[in-house]
């Protein structure tokens, strides 16, 4: 009986073989795209948006294809004095329905101790779901598209960073709609950065 031979040594996969793999989307049938935005004003900051995308990335059906650089914005409409927000959005390919990425979101919040008492308080971390391709509505718990996404500065910002040729439906493209917003008290961080998870 002749020794067994030693298993070859791996090497590394191919470039081209790993962008087919992620341009099929072999794990999601017929996505859809969804833009959610992510802010945090309490503890850690950064490390919660980056937990946050990392949980997303983690969430069956979801795959995170773009992470916007981070934005530092003043507190709006909330109580005086609360500390400035980190702000961030990314663009999500997912099979999952609106109702079930919004499950998935409160459930990430929670997981980072939010707490919902004060409307615009501080809190460790806000998901806004800011659209779902395809879909219109208007129910209690998520309005499609966000109806305040359009006025604000700390959204439209991050979402021309992540994807600078995104429309917001029944407001038009991102980047005209930065034109007519106060971009005051939004400061874009280059020290600060959120990874697209491995």
């Amino acid at each position: 009986m002749s020794p067994m031979s030693p298993d070859p040594i791996a090497t590394p996969v191919p470039s081209q073989i790993k962008e087919t793999v992620d341009s099929a989307d072999t794990t999601l049938h017929n996505p859809r795209r969804a833009v959610i935005a992510l802010g945090s004003n309490l503890g850690n900051r950064l490390e919660t948006l980056q937990g946050a995308v990392d949980l997303l990335e983690d969430t069956p059906g979801v795959r995170v294809k773009a992470v916007s650089a981070v934005f530092e914005t003043d507190g709006v409409g909330g109580p005086e004095g609360q500390p400035a927000y980190l702000n961030a959005v990314l663009v999500l390919k997912t099979t999952l329905p609106p109702q079930s990425l919004l499950e998935r979101a409160n459930a990430i919040e929670d997981a980072f101790g939010r707490v919902r008492e004060v409307r615009w308080g501080p809190r460790t971390l806000d998901l806004d779901i800011v659209a779902y391709e395809g879909v219109e509505q208007d129910v209690p718990e998520l309005i499609l598209p966000h109806p305040r996404a359009h006025e604000r500065g700390f959204v439209l910002a991050p979402w021309h960073d992540a994807d600078p040729d995104a429309e917001l439906p029944g407001h038009g493209k991102v980047a005209e709609l930065l034109t007519t917003v106060s971009e005051q008290g939004v400061r874009r961080r280059e020290d600060l950065t959120l990874h697209l998870p491995r």
